[in-house]
C-alpha cells in the first residue's frame, strides 16, 4: 500500500514538472536576450562591420526585427525597429547591399491555438485521472458521489453471530426475538392485526453489549441488514448528510423486509434548536430527513431501525415517539448471574488453572460491564503468557482485576519510609471503616505500591451482593470510608498531606447529591435543586442557570458541611476505638507490602482475643 502511494505522488510531481517545462518554454519562446540596440546597428553599418542583414516585418507593417550578423561573428543579434523602411534607407545609404526582406510574419496557430488548448485538456484529464483514484479507493469516499449511503450491507461469510454467543442479556434478547420472528414469520402477526415496531433503540451504559446484539439480530434475521454509524452522515457540505439518509432508506426499500442499524445515534439525533448553527445547521437537516422517512408521508412497509447510544438523553423528542423508535431496550450492566454467564462466554477459549474460581471473579466485579470482563480475562491471558504458561492462574486475575481497576502497580518506584509509613495509615484508616461499617465491606486488598492513577496505595472492597440503589444510610457510610485516611493522618502524625484530595472531592459530590439531587435534607425537603439535564449544549458554564435563590444556596453549603462534619466525627470515634488495629495494619502493610482480606480480618480477630 505504502509504495502505491509513493509511486502515485511520482507520477504527479512528474506531471507537474512536466507541465511546468512546457510553460517555461511557451513563455521564454521568441524572447531572446537583447543587448544590440538600433544605434549600435548604424555604428556598424557606417563603420563597414556588418556582414548580412534579415528583415522580418511584423503583420502590422511597418515594425518589425533586423537579424544582424556582423563580420566575423557567428551569433546574429536581433533589433526591435518601429519602422523597417526607415533601416532600409540607412542601408542604401550606406551602399549596403547583402540584406533579405522576409515575408510578412503571421501569429503562429501552434503557439497561439493549439498549445494552450492542449495543455489545458491535458491539465484537466490529470484532475479527472486523480479524483477517479481516489474514488476507486479509500472508504468510497468519491468526488462525485458524497450524497450516496455509506451504509455497508452485512454479507454470509459463513460466521454469523447469533444470540447464543451473547451472554448476560436475557430480557433484552426475548423483546429482540419478536422482531426477528416477524421478519421470519410475518402472517401471525398480520392475521391478528398486530404491526412490528418501526423502529427499535438500544440504550445504556458504554460496554454493555448494545452493538453485540445488533449484530446478533443480524446474524438471526436473515434479512438484508445495512450498518451505518451516525457520524457518517454529517459532511461539512449543506444537505449531504440529508441525502445520504434518503438513498440509505431507498436501498433498504429495494432489499425490504430488511433491517437499518445506526450505532451511535447521538451525533445526528441530538435535541434540534440547541446547536450553534439555528434550524439551517446540517445536522438538523440530516434528522429532520431522519424524522421524514421514518414515519412522513412516505411508506417504509419492512424496514426495521434499530439504533444504539448512551446518551437517549440528549435526543430530540420527535425521534423517541411511538410510530418512529417505538422500542427503548435499556441495556444495563449484567448482574452477578449475568457475569457468571459472560465470563463463561470470554473464558470458552482461554485455559483456566484448577484454581480459578470464576464464581468469584464474578462476585468481585461488581458494576462491570461485558466490554470490563472481556478486557479483565484479556489481560489475565496476557500475563500468563508473559510469564511463559500455558494456562491462566487465579493471581493473573487477581493482578489484572487492579490493572483494570486501579491501574498498573508501579512496583519500581523508589519511595521514602516516611511516605510509605503515611501511605500505609491512611489505607488503614480506610481498610478499618471497610470492615466495621455494614453496608460497605468487607476488604479485599489493601496495598501501599503506587499505582498507574498517581495514587500512592489503594485499599479495594469486596461487594457481596448487586445493589440497585443506594440508602441514605450507605451514602454516609461511603463518605465516612472515604474519610478515613484522613482521620488516620490526624490522628498519628498530627499533620495532614495532599493524598486526601481524592477523596475530598468524592465526598463533597457524594454530600452534595444527598442535598440536591435525593432530597435527603430534613431542612430543605423533597426537592431538587441539581438537576442539570436541561442546560442547554452550548456549553453547561457557558449557560449555566441556578435554579434557586442565592439564600437557597447558603443553606444548601450549611447542610452539606453539616453532613460532611457528622460523619467525620462518627468515622474519627470508629478509628480511635479500633487504634491498635490501625497500627497492626499499618506496620504489616509497611512490612508486606500488601495484604489480603484474610490477613487483615486476623488483625480484628487477635485483637479480640487480647482484649
Amino acid at each position: 500500500m505504502k509504495k502505491q502511494k509513493m509511486g502515485g505522488f511520482g507520477f504527479y510531481m512528474f506531471v507537474l514538472i512536466l507541465i511546468g517545462c512546457v510553460w517555461y518554454f511557451v513563455s521564454t519562446m521568441g524572447n531572446d536576450k537583447i543587448e544590440y540596440n538600433y544605434s549600435d546597428f548604424l555604428e556598424d553599418l557606417e563603420d563597414g562591420n556588418v556582414e548580412k542583414v534579415i528583415i522580418n516585418q511584423n503583420e502590422k507593417v511597418p515594425t518589425g526585427s533586423l537579424k544582424v550578423t556582423l563580420e566575423g561573428e557567428s551569433e546574429t543579434l536581433t533589433v526591435y525597429i518601429s519602422d523597417v523602411n526607415v533601416a532600409i534607407e540607412a542601408m542604401m545609404v550606406a551602399e549596403f547591399t547583402n540584406y533579405k526582406l522576409m515575408d510578412v510574419e503571421g501569429e503562429s496557430i501552434f503557439l497561439t491555438v493549439i498549445l494552450p488548448v492542449g495543455i489545458s485538456i491535458v491539465t484537466i484529464l490529470i484532475i479527472f485521472v486523480m479524483l477517479s483514484g481516489q474514488s476507486s479507493g479509500g472508504n468510497g469516499a468519491k468526488m462525485m458521489n458524497f450524497g450516496k449511503s455509506r451504509a455497508k450491507l452485512m454479507a454470509d461469510n459463513g460466521r454469523k453471530m447469533t444470540f447464543k454467543d451473547v451472554a448476560g442479556l436475557s430480557e433484552e434478547k426475548e423483546e429482540l426475538e419478536e422482531i426477528v420472528d416477524f421478519l421470519r414469520n410475518p402472517k401471525k402477526y398480520i392475521e391478528v392485526g398486530a404491526r412490528i415496531p418501526k423502529g427499535v433503540i438500544l440504550e445504556g451504559p458504554p460496554g454493555t453489549g448494545k452493538t453485540l446484539l445488533a449484530k446478533a439480530i443480524a446474524g438471526e434475521a436473515e434479512v438484508p441488514f445495512f450498518t451505518i454509524s451516525g457520524s457518517d452522515f454529517v459532511e461539512m457540505f449543506v444537505g449531504v448528510g440529508a441525502s445520504r439518509v434518503r438513498d440509505l432508506f431507498e436501498e433498504a426499500k429495494k432489499n425490504a423486509p430488511s433491517i437499518i442499524f445506526i450505532d451511535e445515534i447521538d451525533a445526528v439525533a441530538r435535541r434540534r434548536g440547541t446547536g450553534m448553527g439555528g434550524g439551517h445547521d446540517e445536522r438538523e437537516q440530516t434528522l429532520n430527513q431522519m424524522l421524514v422517512e421514518m414515519d412522513g408521508f412516505g411508506v417504509n412497509e419492512g424496514i426495521i431501525v434499530m439504533a444504539a447510544t448512551n446518551r437517549v438523553d440528549i435526543l430530540d423528542p420527535a425521534i423517541l415517539r411511538p410510530g418512529r423508535f417505538d422500542r427503548r431496550i435499556h441495556v444495563s450492566r449484567p448482574d452477578m448471574k449475568g457475569r457468571r454467564e459472560i465470563l463463561d462466554v470470554h473464558a470458552k477459549n482461554k485455559p483456566l488453572g484448577d484454581d480459578v474460581d470464576l464464581d468469584n471473579v464474578a462476585q468481585t466485579t461488581a458494576g462491570f460491564t461485558g466490554a470490563d470482563l472481556e478486557n479483565l480475562l484479556n489481560e489475565a491471558a496476557i500475563y500468563a503468557a508473559k510469564k511463559d504458561r500455558k494456562y491462566i492462574i487465579q493471581e493473573d486475575i487477581n493482578r489484572s482485576f487492579v490493572k483494570v481497576g486501579i491501574g498498573t502497580e508501579k512496583k519500581s518506584r523508589v519511595i521514602s519510609d516516611k511516605e510509605k509509613k503515611i501511605t500505609a495509615y491512611h489505607e488503614a484508616g480506610h481498610a478499618i471503616l471497610f470492615h466495621v461499617l455494614p453496608d460497605v465491606g468487607p476488604v479485599h486488598t489493601i496495598s501501599v505500591i503506587p499505582t498507574g492513577n498517581g495514587a500512592a496505595g489503594y485499599t479495594m472492597p469486596l461487594p457481596e451482593k448487586d445493589e440497585m440503589f443506594n440508602t441514605k444510610g450507605k451514602i454516609l457510610q461511603s463518605i465516612m470510608v472515604s474519610l478515613g485516611g484522613r482521620i488516620a493522618e490526624e490522628l498519628i502524625f498530627d499533620d495532614v498531606t495532599t493524598g486526601a484530595s481524592q477523596d475530598i472531592k468524592q465526598v463533597t459530590s457524594y454530600a452534595k447529591s444527598m442535598i440536591t439531587k435525593f432530597g435527603m435534607s430534613d431542612n430543605l425537603g423533597l426537592i431538587c435543586y441539581g438537576d442539570e439535564d436541561e442546560e442547554v449544549f452550548i456549553g453547561r458554564d457557558l449557560a449555566h442557570a441556578r435554579g434557586y435563590a442565592d439564600s437557597t444556596a447558603a443553606k444548601i453549603d450549611e447542610e452539606v458541611k453539616k453532613v460532611v462534619d457528622e460523619c467525620y466525627t462518627k468515622a474519627k470515634d470508629i478509628i480511635n476505638e479500633n487504634i491498635e488495629v490501625l497500627h497492626s495494619c499499618a506496620n504489616l502493610l509497611i512490612e508486606k507490602e500488601k495484604i489480603t482480606q484474610s490477613e487483615f480480618e486476623a488483625l480484628f480477630d487477635s485483637e479480640e482475643k487480647d482484649n
